[in-house]
């Protein structure tokens, strides 16, 4: 009796120390991570507020940020890539995604840094729809970034089924909408002195 006991002690404290903001593993292999933390826009507000000691990064481009909106709440924009206006992606029908961002994780470090915190607390990744924070967060494990989230529905969301368009969950629909707009920080915003 003594040990169902201490069993059962064991099970409610390992249940209670479960982070409860936390989102499903994606289903879409691309949107998946090694360090398996995820969370829905809609979670990420309270999230900051429980821990404060997170770097919260937007990894869209600066034109997404300008003219899609973005977050209030995060710390920095860093993207993971850049849009190149001259290459055609046939296969996408848009403008190609490349080159990657060779200074990622450094600009990563130096926002850590600036903001006092280590490789060792905790990160979110944010980019439109989960794929390319997902990317983020794998090129941060890489580096040694072990606590690293990725917000899996993005700032815009998934798309809805009749009109393909980014009308499903995402930050713009779900998080409070005190929380982002379109007026930029410039202390925020990539490459800006």
């Amino acid at each position: 009796m003594k040990t169902l006991s201490k069993l059962l002690a064991f099970v409610m404290i390992a249940m209670l120390s479960v982070n409860v903001m936390a989102a499903d593993k994606p289903h879409k292999k691309k949107k998946q991570t090694p360090q398996n933390l995820y969370l829905k826009a809609a979670e990420v507000p309270a999230f900051l507020k429980k821990h404060t000691n997170t770097l919260f990064v937007d990894v869209r481009t600066p034109a997404e940020v300008e003219y899609v909106g973005y977050s209030y709440l995060i710390d920095n924009n860093i993207p993971v890539h850049f849009v190149n206006f001259k290459k055609w992606n046939k296969k996408k029908k848009r403008f190609s995604d490349t080159p990657k961002n060779k200074h990622f994780v450094a600009d990563v470090a130096k926002a850590l840094k600036a903001k006092g915190l280590t490789k060792s607390d905790k990160l979110i990744m944010m980019c439109r729809s989960g794929s390319r924070s997902a990317y983020a967060s794998k090129k941060l494990f890489e580096a040694g970034y072990k606590n690293v989230y990725t917000v899996v529905d993005g700032f815009e969301g998934g798309k809805d089924k009749k009109f393909k368009q980014r009308s499903v969950s995402g930050w713009k629909l779900t998080a409070p909408k005190n929380t982002w707009g379109y007026k930029l920080d410039k202390k925020k915003m990539y490459g800006v002195n």
